[in-house]
């Protein structure tokens, strides 16, 4: 069983779970299943916006995609998501992203 197949399953029998939803997206980075990882990402943030590491992968997804534009709204929303939670790491993170990109 894959590790894909693993998390899925962890999925489908605990529900909703952000943990798991953000590691599913990752492998699906890995095997370059980008648009699922992505659509993942957004549904997670959607549900639970306060889940600030997951902005950051987002953003680097939407720049490997060529969508610069959607990365700059990810970043700048995670940074106010960080600030907002008191993350100060990843605020800085996606602020180095943020200006990475610009």
């Amino acid at each position: 069983m894959s590790r894909i197949e693993k998390l899925q399953e962890f999925i489908q029998q605990v529900g909703e779970d952000s943990f798991l939803e953000h590691a599913l997206a990752l492998e699906y980075i890995k095997v370059g299943k980008l648009e699922e990882a992505k659509q993942l990402f957004e549904q997670l943030l959607n549900r639970e916006p306060g889940y600030v590491g997951s902005y950051y992968h987002l953003g680097k997804l939407h720049e490997q995609l060529g969508e610069n534009e959607s990365a700059m709204m990810v970043y700048e929303k995670g940074i106010l998501a960080a600030a907002k939670v008191g993350d100060q790491h990843a605020r800085n993170e996606l602020q180095m992203a943020k200006e990475e990109l610009e």
